[in-house]
This record gives structure tokens, C-alpha cells and sequence, in this order.
């Protein structure tokens, strides 16, 4: 309920309602029908009028010997009665109604002769209808939300186009490029946006650019820099400098193969993702690190085999060198395929949590020497898993340790 589109339709709506209901109720004041007193005495008139015609014996007027039958308005007869005592002619007249759709009939008491019948239309309702005017209100309530709900989302939409074009930013962050027609706003808006994107992705790929360079020029200074501490005297000293220098080729590697996930597209294909963590776990286990997978379900999922195998490494390397050891679990449910890794590490504490994906984080640097690394492990391994529709949460282990928990959309071989 708490959007433009439905505040603007339920303001015209309450606007056309109360401004229609309001002159509808003005208008029956001012020019409804008259008062019922205004309407007796010309029908006094009449019955006095047919009175002294039928009770000169004239053959014009009709006599018969009884009043009308049917329904009698005693409190009509008695208005009519107090009217006509009021010009002078006390009669005992019978206001009545024979029927549902009879008219209403006068029976005037002629005295020695019988009585004469004077068929009268209805008068006016006593008071304001207000049944009639309930059900013109409801006519009027209705066509003023088919109105209502038809102009308020001419209205919104083009606000509608900001908010698709945020909706399908792609995982690379920038705005698919928008048609520029139709109303002049929306015409100036979807301009505006793709200006937006244009430059947005310029930046990014100057930026990625600046990366790469830096890190591919940075290979030929630490190969003259290896080339140099060869010569070094000191053997204690000769191992520092070329520890410092594995660290640096570690790094500019890292930043390259960072920059190629985010700008190269690999092509997608069906993958078996049990399979695929399951040889990930023997090729880790060959390599001595202790990798268990506690359970695996057929699952599949589409994404580009060689970076998605670049990231589930990446994360389990993570869990059995930080965490000490790695169980992997794979499974699947309501239309996601699960990747569950757990360690039995120290964990994190709670405010590097939302830390741990950003470049070159580090939890504790004292492990430095101890688990190398560049720390863009995770940061690579989160931009691919983005980059094929899924996502990646680091939790801490109730008992110790993290948890990290990749979810997928789900495929099959029909999927396109």
C-alpha cells in the first residue's frame, strides 16, 4: 500500500467522491423536491373543489357508495383532514392504496350521496433518501478507482523506468542500456542514465586497466630485485629478500587474475556440481590438505566450469589452511543448489565479518609467513560467484570455526 502509485490513485479517488458526494447532497437541499406541506394544499384544493361539485348533484363528478379499498395512511388522511379544516370544510376523508403499484386514492365523503374517488400521485419521500444516495455514491466510488488506477500509473511510469533500471543492473554493476522514447521526461531520464552507465563503465574499465598495468609492470623491477638479492651475502638476509619478493609476484599475480574474472566473460555450460567439488576435494587431498565431504546430492547449475572450479578452490583452500580442516557439503532446495564449507579454525570476530571479502584482507597478519597468500582469494571467488547469478555467506560456526555457504540457482538440461 506504501507506493506513489497507489497514494496518487487513492487521492483522486477520495477527491472525485467527496467533491461528487458533497454537491449531490448540496443540490438535493437546494433543489430537491418540494416539502409535503407545500404539496397539500393544492390537493385540498382539488377535494374541495370535487366536494361541492359532487354535492350540487352534478353527473359529472362520479359517486359511488364505499370508499377505496386497500391500505389506509391514517397519518396522510389525518394531514390532509387538518388542511382542509384549516380552509373551512371539515371532511372525514381516506387516504389509501390499493395495491403496490396503485396510485393513491382520496375518498371524499359526500354526506346523503356516498363518496366521490380521487386517484392522487405519490408525494415525495419524507427526508433525505439516503439509500438512493448511498447506491449513487457506490456507482460513483466505482468509477473513480477504474479512473483513479488508470491515471495514476500513467503517471508513475515514468518513475517505473528508474526503478527497472536498477532492478537489472548486472553483476558487473553497470545499467543495460535503455530505449530513449517516448514522454520528453522519459525520454530526458533514460538519456540520463545511459550517460550514467557510459561513464560509470569507463571508469571501471580505466580503472581494471591501471590494475593490470601496474601489476604486469611490476614483474620486471622484483625480477631485477630476485636477480639482485641472488648476490646478497648473507644467507639469513638473502631469504628475507626473497620471501618479500615471492609476496610481491603473489600480489601482482592475484591483481591480475582479479582483473581478468571481472572483464573476461567465460562461456557457460551445464555442470555437475557434486562432481565438480568432489574432484576439487581429491586434487586438495593429493596436496595433503584435509578436505572431507560429508555429503554430496546430484545437483546442477550453470556457470563457466574453469572459474567456478577457481572459486569453490579458492574457498575450501581457505577453510583447510585458516580453519585446520575443511568439510564440504553439497545439496539443493526449493530451486537452489547449496555448497556448505565448515572448518574448525578460531573463526572471526563479529565486526570483520563484512570484512572479509574486501582486497587484501588480512584477519590476523601474524599468519602472514605461515599460510601465504595475496588475499584476493575470496574477493576473486565472490566476484565469480556473483557473476553466475548466486551468492556467498561467511558466518561464524556455533562450536568454532566459519562457515561459508555458496548457494547457486539450480539447473537442469532443459534450462536455457
Amino acid at each position: 500500500m506504501n507506493t506513489l502509485r497507489v497514494k496518487i490513485a487513492l487521492l483522486m479517488v477520495v477527491v472525485i467522491v467527496a467533491v461528487v458526494g458533497l454537491l449531490t447532497v448540496m443540490l438535493f437541499y437546494l433543489l430537491g423536491p418540494p416539502k409535503r406541506t407545500h404539496s397539500m394544499v393544492p390537493l385540498a384544493q382539488q377535494v374541495e373543489t370535487l366536494f361541492h361539485v359532487a354535492e350540487e348533484g352534478s353527473t359529472a363528478v362520479p359517486v359511488v357508495s364505499e370508499p377505496a379499498s386497500g391500505h389506509v395512511f391514517e397519518g396522510f388522511s389525518q394531514r390532509l383532514r387538518d388542511t382542509l379544516a384549516g380552509r373551512g370544510l371539515d371532511l372525514d376523508v381516506i387516504v389509501s392504496r390499493g395495491g403496490w403499484r396503485a396510485p393513491l386514492v382520496v375518498s371524499i365523503p359526500v354526506e346523503g350521496k356516498g363518496w366521490v374517488l380521487l386517484p392522487i400521485t405519490d408525494f415525495p419521500r419524507r427526508g433525505v433518501p439516503w439509500r438512493a444516495l448511498a447506491r449513487w455514491l457506490f456507482l460513483i466510488t466505482l468509477g473513480a478507482i477504474v479512473i483513479g488506477v488508470f491515471f495514476a500509473n500513467r503517471m508513475v511510469r515514468p518513475l517505473a523506468l528508474l526503478e527497472n533500471a536498477v532492478e537489472s543492473v548486472g553483476p558487473d554493476g553497470v545499467l543495460p542500456t535503455l530505449p530513449e522514447r517516448g514522454p520528453a521526461e522519459v525520454r530526458v531520464t533514460a538519456k540520463a542514465l545511459n550517460s550514467l552507465s557510459s561513464r560509470l563503465k569507463n571508469a571501471m574499465e580505466s580503472r581494471m586497466r591501471l590494475v593490470a598495468a601496474a601489476a604486469h609492470d611490476l614483474r620486471t623491477p622484483i625480477t631485477r630485485m630476485r636477480l639482485r638479492a641472488e648476490f646478497v651475502q648473507d644467507e639469513e638476509e638473502r631469504d628475507r629478500w626473497l620471501t618479500d619478493l615471492d609476496e610481491l609476484e603473489r600480489i601482482a599475480d592475484s591483481a591480475i587474475l582479479l582483473v581478468r574474472e571481472e572483464s573476461i566473460k567465460a562461456p557457460v555450460e551445464l555442470i555437475q556440481l557434486d562432481q565438480l567439488v568432489g574432484s576439487i576435494g581429491d586434487e586438495l587431498r593429493e596436496q595433503k590438505l584435509d578436505v572431507t565431504e560429508t555429503a554430496a546430492e546430484p545437483v546442477k547449475v550453470r556457470a563457466s566450469r574453469l572459474t567456478l572450479n577457481r572459486a569453490l578452490r579458492n574457498l575450501i583452500i581457505n577453510a583447510a589452511t585458516h580453519g585446520k580442516r575443511a568439510r564440504v557439503e553439497v545439496g539443493h532446495t526449493n530451486g537452489v543448489a547449496r555448497i556448505v564449507i565448515e572448518d574448525d579454525g578460531p573463526g572471526l570476530p563479529p565486526e570483520l565479518l563484512d570484512q572479509v571479502f574486501e582486497p587484501f584482507f588480512r584477519a590476523d597478519p601474524a599468519l602472514e609467513q605461515e599460510h601465504r597468500g595475496a588475499g584476493l582469494g575470496l574477493t576473486i571467488a565472490r566476484e565469480i560467484v556473483q557473476r553466475a547469478g548466486g551468492t556467498i555467506k561467511i558466518s561464524n560456526r556455533q562450536g568454532g570455526g566459519l562457515r561459508q555457504v555458496v548457494e547457486l540457482p539450480r539447473a537442469d538440461e532443459t534450462t536455457i
